[in-house]
């Protein structure tokens, strides 16, 4: 095993990468908020005024915020694109209904009172509110602009998913590498962030209307140039965009390992694996990390590029599963072991892209696929104990999941739950050893690199072959952590590198060492 790195030695190494996302991420939160101020403060006088309104644009503002912030995101991809543009928009939408909401209680919330004797003295509709409605109701305003600042620290992390960079790219890359401190590099900041910001509105919140109106000048002219910067400012021209996973980053057998081994500079983007496809089909993406047997490599012509210096390990899939289960559930191994050997990899894309492109349910694809093996049984009345079935968040794993979940309910008397949407690597295998989850599909590339951690000695060593991977991660599994691995699946999901075919044909590349061509490092 190779030595844990401590939280600061960590945050030494990366303190440039740290200062960068903290930067996209105050960055973001700022834009987003200077316009939601814009937007959400005359919508909330509006309707202040004009009280028909009120209920339809404070309803359609909630409703908005109950949206999954992910969900919004997703919505944005088709307009916008990927990076900061979608990932402000859809912050901007999330901060607008405490500001509305504020600014519409507290210019209502005025004395009437106080109104009429302005009106007595001759002060017409504008002079009242702003000589008078207005600094009374700021301090309200003001507490819905600290929520949604608070709101937005938050959300911002998910910016991560759309290329927009931020603090959320340290968090979900260390949620899918097993790896605590850079979960830590991210979540501490952010935290920070938001605490504040928080106590720096909060003071503004006591501040004289006269300090108040001069931060306002000063937010208005931040908000006009970084307006102006965006409109006018140019990106570097890069001949290959490439699009990476947060957790394809971090590992050896990805972002690290192509500067290592193959010496290329990509400074690709980091996107959710969920719109990385969509990305690379609309030429938003050239180059991204993609899975071998993925459906979507057919579906929009897509060409894996051959790693000629074989930095990607093997990816068996198999069930791990602690010894005690196994004793526990009688009949359970050989049950699972049923479907050992029975997928390859082109079986599983096929698989894969009846789920992703054709829409069909898991459960269809699964039971499609048992009755063509002659596995199908169907489910007895399970009357003997629960066995918890967990999987991670990507389609493959629902359709292994569902297998697993008919061939036990057909043939065993066991009843099944399942827990599917676990995230990455770390939170099933934190479910599993914490008795969360009874097993889980597992690959043995992921099993070596991000659980086992073992030397790069070793690594070049077991790497190469795939069952001397399997071998290895199956003794070593069973002596620190007393889990097996079952018998694998059969296919190879092993992480690899793809462009879209007309243009790979056009640029001449075929294999990663070409990709040299147009970024290796200099």
């Amino acid at each position: 095993m190779t030595e844990q790195q401590s939280f600061w030695e960590f945050i030494i190494a990366q303190h440039e990468k740290l200062l960068l996302q903290i930067g996209q991420h105050l960055g973001l939160t700022f834009l987003s908020l200077l316009l939601a101020i814009a937007v959400g403060i005359p919508l909330g006088v509006l309707i202040s005024r004009r009280r028909t309104l009120s209920t339809l644009v404070l309803g359609m503002a909630g409703i908005v915020q109950t949206v999954p912030s992910i969900a919004l995101l997703g919505f944005m991809i088709p307009l916008f694109g990927i990076g900061a543009k979608p990932a402000i928009i859809a912050l901007l939408i999330y901060a607008l209904l405490p500001i509305i909401r504020n600014t519409y209680a507290g210019v209502t919330g005025v004395d009437p009172v106080v109104v009429e004797a302005a009106t007595a003295l001759g002060m017409n509709k504008n002079q009242r509110l702003f000589k008078v409605e207005f600094p009374l109701a700021m301090p309200v305003i003001i507490a819905g602009i600290r929520t949604a600042a608070v709101i937005n620290v938050g959300v911002a992390t998910l910016a991560s998913f759309v290329a927009a960079g931020g603090l959320g790219e340290f968090i979900f890359g260390g949620i899918s590498l097993n790896n605590s401190n850079m979960i830590l590099a991210g979540a501490i900041p952010a935290a920070l962030l938001a605490v504040m910001l928080d106590l720096i509105i909060g003071y503004l919140q006591k501040s004289t209307l006269k300090t108040l109106r001069r931060v306002f000048y000063i937010l208005g002219v931040i908000l006009i140039a970084t307006g102006l910067y965006f409109l006018f400012s140019t990106k570097p021209e890069h001949k290959i965009i490439a699009g990476f996973t947060p957790e394809f980053m971090g590992r050896q057998d990805g972002d690290l390992g192509l500067r290592s081994i193959y010496g290329l500079k990509l400074n690709p983007l980091v996107v959710s694996d969920a719109i990385m496809y969509e990305a690379a089909y609309q030429a938003k993406l050239d180059l991204i990390s993609g899975y071998s047997t993925d459906g979507r490599i057919k579906a929009f012509d897509l060409v894996v590029l051959e790693d000629d210096k074989t930095i990607f390990p093997p990816y068996y899939a198999a069930p791990i599963i602690k010894t005690r289960t196994l004793k526990k559930f009688p009949g359970l191994e050989e049950t699972l072991n049923l479907l050992a050997g029975k997928i390859n990899d082109s079986i599983m894309t096929n698989l894969n892209y009846k789920t992703e492109l054709l829409k069909q349910t898991p459960e269809k694809v699964a039971k499609d696929f048992l009755v063509s093996q002659h596995l199908y049984k169907k489910a007895n009345l399970g009357t003997g104990e629960t066995i918890r079935i967990g999987s991670k968040i990507f389609g493959e794993q629902y359709i292994l999941l569902e297998m697993y979940k008919m061939l036990i309910e057909g043939y065993t008397n066991y009843k099944v739950e399942t827990k599917t949407g676990l995230g990455g690597t770390k939170i099933c295998f934190d479910a599993l050893m914490n008795d969360a989850i009874d097993f889980y599909p597992e690959y043995t590339g992921t099993g070596l690199l991000v659980l086992l951690k073992p030397s790069e000695k070793t690594i070049a060593k077991v790497s190469k072959d795939s069952r001397q991977t399997y071998v290895y991660v199956q003794r070593e599994f069973k002596k620190q952590y007393s889990l097996q691995w079952l018998k694998p699946i059969g296919f190879n999901n092993a992480y690899a590198l793809m462009m879209r075919r007309s243009q790979a044909q056009e640029l001449h590349i075929r294999t990663i060492s070409e990709l040299g061509n147009y970024c290796a490092e200099k």
